[in-house]
């Protein structure tokens, strides 16, 4: 059965969707069959892979018009796509019988298909977040590395351990993880230094540096892998993606 990993932060900008696509290529280049699933009704995963105006996507799923219809990208890489109209998502579930639920039930029938299910999730603790939690085997946190990444967290570690006590009893987390790194900052280093302790062995040794890259990849409708195989930025994904598989 595969492993569901959900990337959540509800802070905006810390390079949720980009680390969901590039630790999914990356699992996918060392020979895992995997399925991202686009959870954010924003749909950046889906637009950066180059997806516009998708007829089958998680938003239909979730309503139960039809069930999961992955789209294959690569090779053992595919995805469920997202659309706008997810963002009515949350109020048109709202009373619909064990709705947190809903995605871990679609989930289970493509589950043995693949090594990896990663979902991106909204940056929001709602409806779909809690879905994503309710499904997932683990969270993996990203954080910046910035005076502010840990504000807030306090927060979503409160909101996992109420999912793991009524709704998920094996949900745990998973790692913390660095992005945007750049060394030569003090503040950086601090900041660091700062997650190692509060996180202690959570936290990934692999570090994302602040890369251009990476921001270019999703304008070709690319992982980073394909856009710029030599990057700084597919160097760091590779070993993070590594190093999830060791944790395995």
């Amino acid at each position: 059965m595969g492993k569901v990993i959900s990337i959540s932060n509800h802070k905006g900008g810390v390079g949720k969707t980009t680390s969901a696509i590039n630790i999914g290529a990356g699992l996918n280049k060392l020979g895992k069959k995997v399925l991202l699933i686009d959870l954010d009704p924003q749909a950046n995963l889906t637009q950066s892979l180059g997806l516009i105006d998708q007829r089958r996507t998680i938003y239909g799923a979730l309503k139960g018009d039809y069930a999961l219809e992955p789209i294959e990208i690569l090779k053992g890489f595919d995805i469920v796509p997202s659309t706008l109209d997810l963002s009515g998502a949350e109020i048109e579930l709202s009373s619909e019988p064990g709705r947190e639920y809903i995605l871990k039930e679609l989930i289970e029938n493509v589950r043995s298909d693949y090594d990896f299910i990663i979902i991106d999730s909204p940056p929001s603790l709602g409806l779909l977040t809690i879905n994503s939690f309710t499904a997932a085997d683990e969270i993996i946190i990203p954080l910046q590395a910035q005076f502010l990444a840990m504000q807030g967290l306090t927060k979503l570690v409160e909101v996992v351990e109420k999912i793991k006590s009524r709704l998920n009893k094996s949900l745990k987390v998973g790692g913390v993880f660095i992005t945007q790194y750049d060394g030569r900052k003090v503040l950086n280093r601090d900041v660091v230094e700062s997650i190692n302790q509060h996180f202690k062995s959570e936290v990934f040794t692999t570090k994302i540096r602040d890369n251009i890259a990476l921001a270019e990849a999703p304008a070709q409708g690319l992982d980073i892998f394909r856009y710029n195989a030599k990057s700084n930025g597919a160097e760091d994904y590779m070993e993070l993606s590594r190093e999830i598989l060791k944790r395995k």
